[in-house]
């Protein structure tokens, strides 16, 4: 039987591994689907930014040169990718191991907190969107392109359906219902458009005045 559960552990195995290939897997998703959502909303970032669950760096070219970026991941294969990335792009990306649900900053340390395809692998989502909230600044923003459940039923059944497979194989979980999860980390939503029969979210947001208390729910 497929794992519906999965530690971080794990996940950090599984992108260690994926990570040689990782881009050549996601071209054409990338290329049809999700590069031009990549532009639209992290070209939005601003000041200090920090970009959780990096990957291999594919946002960083969206990023104005104005950005002072940090960039962290909880994969080590993921963040050496990244790195030759910001080398050819010539940018100065500063990148750390780190877990997106303990995060080592202090509490409003960023003018923006941006994630993108990242919530589905999470152990915990809420955890790790309140701790984005905690260590963005009061009047800074959140960004966030993610993939979950759709609106449309017939749709989220197959994403169920898949789901026990993507976690075992990807660490993902496909159909997580991205807006609960949101609201549940007590951030403020200011913009949301869907994409891809309603899978695909682009979402700003920003901490409510309680965020602090949700520090480590």
């Amino acid at each position: 039987m497929p794992r519906t559960k999965i530690d971080s552990s794990r996940i950090k195995g599984i992108y260690d591994e994926l990570s040689p290939s990782y881009d050549r897997r996601e071209a054409l998703l990338d290329l049809f689907f999700i590069k031009r959502h990549r532009k639209a909303i992290f070209s939005q970032a601003r000041g200090r930014v920090l970009e959780v669950g990096v990957g291999t760096g594919k946002n960083f070219r969206y990023y104005s040169h104005k950005c002072e970026i940090t960039g962290i991941d909880l994969s080590p294969g993921m963040l050496q990718i990244a790195e030759k990335r910001s080398t050819r792009l010539d940018q100065a990306i500063h990148l750390q191991v780190m877990d997106a649900h303990e995060l080592q900053f202090a509490d409003r340390s960023f003018d923006t907190v941006t994630s993108s395809l990242t919530l589905c692998t999470l152990v915990d989502p809420i955890l790790a969107l309140s701790e984005m909230a905690r260590v963005v600044r009061s009047n800074g923003t959140i960004l966030l392109l993610e993939h979950g459940r759709s609106q449309h039923r017939m749709l989220s059944r197959w994403l169920d359906w898949l789901a026990p497979h993507y976690v075992e194989n990807y660490g993902c979980h496909p159909n997580r219902n991205i807006l609960s999860l949101v609201q549940a980390a007590n951030l403020q939503i200011l913009d949301v458009r869907r994409f891809l029969f309603g899978i695909l979210y682009a979402i700003e947001c920003k901490p409510q005045r309680r965020a602090k208390a949700l520090r480590r729910l």
